[in-house]
This record gives C-alpha cells, sequence and structure tokens, in this order.
C-alpha cells in the first residue's frame, strides 16, 4: 500500500468519530474527524508528513506552518518528512494573537520574511483558521504559496473565493462522510 493508502487506513481507523458535535467554526456535525488522533499519533503522524510533502512537492516553499493548535504537528511531521529525504523544511507557528511579554511575536521560530511559505491545517470547515494564518504570514513579510490540509471539509469555496490556492490530501468523499 502507498503511504496515501495507508494514511487513509488510519484516519479511517482512528480519527472518524460518529455523533453530535460543535466544530470549532460553530456549526453542528453529526460526526467528528479528530485528527490530533492522527497527527499526534507514532505510527500515523510520519505518514501525514509524507503524504503532505507528496502533496506539495511541487509549489517550492521552504517553511510550513499555520494556526497553533491544528497546523503544529502537520507541520512538524512534514519537517522531518523532509529531513529524511535530505531537504531541508523550517517549521513555523502563528499564534492567534502576538504575545503580550517577551519577544511578542505574533509568528514563533526561524523568521519567515521574505521567505515561500506552506500554511497548514489538519482539516478546515469554513478556512478561518488558514486564512488567519496566511494574513499572519503575509503581514510577517513571507509569500505564502498555498494551503493544505489533510482533509477538506468545506474551505475550498472560501479559499476559491480569497484566492488562495489549496489543496487537500483528502476529501470527505474519501470517507463516505
Amino acid at each position: 500500500m502507498t503511504d496515501r493508502e495507508n494514511l487513509l487506513a488510519e484516519i479511517q481507523k482512528k480519527a472518524v468519530v460518529h455523533g453530535k458535535v460543535i466544530l470549532s467554526s460553530g456549526l453542528e456535525s453529526d460526526w467528528y474527524l479528530d485528527l490530533r488522533r492522527i497527527t499526534l499519533d507514532g505510527v500515523a503522524a510520519p505518514l501525514v508528513g509524507r503524504v503532505m510533502l507528496d502533496l506539495t512537492e511541487d509549489l517550492g516553499f521552504d517553511a510550513v506552518g499555520g494556526l497553533t493548535l491544528g497546523a503544529d504537528p502537520v507541520a512538524t511531521s512534514m519537517l522531518h518528512a523532509a529531513a529524511a529525504r535530505g531537504r531541508t523544511l523550517d517549521a513555523f507557528v502563528v499564534r492567534k494573537a502576538a504575545k503580550q511579554h517577551g519577544m511578542q511575536r505574533r509568528i514563533e521560530g526561524p523568521d519567515i520574511s521574505g521567505r515561500r511559505v506552506l500554511i497548514v491545517e489538519d482539516t478546515s470547515t469554513t478556512g478561518g483558521s488558514p486564512l488567519t494564518a496566511v494574513e499572519a504570514a503575509r503581514e510577517a513579510g513571507a509569500e505564502v504559496v498555498a494551503v493544505a490540509t489533510i482533509v477538506e471539509r468545506g474551505a475550498a469555496g472560501r479559499m476559491a473565493e480569497e484566492g488562495v490556492a489549496y489543496r487537500s490530501a483528502y476529501t470527505l468523499a474519501d470517507f463516505g462522510l
């Protein structure tokens, strides 16, 4: 099986939760994709890194990150997968608001000013979190090449409206949801 097929099986086995939930977007759903069960899993996380690198290999970026918390393990998995392939890839974290102490930074990690960056997220329904990260990265002087998610849950239209290139490894159709 390919990495993509193996990751799909891991998500189906470990992350699809049935029952009423309120999503971060405020919308209600009868099911939930708990992708933290994947991005923080010792078997699945390395697959995430490889699948997301394969998905975005043509984009020419040298840093990856997004809005904390959903993006953090995705970016870290990609950083490690890139290193295993002999590629240097930095990761960064976008805070929801700038710190009020210390360096008072909104973006943590290596400086992204003047760099081509990829914004990542585990899954996105409305696009709010990755678009917040896009805005912060642009304010920091980065060139955002695209947004990429593991699972597209409905944000594609909003990304298109905003003129942001958007990719996902899977759609809901892959899960029969």
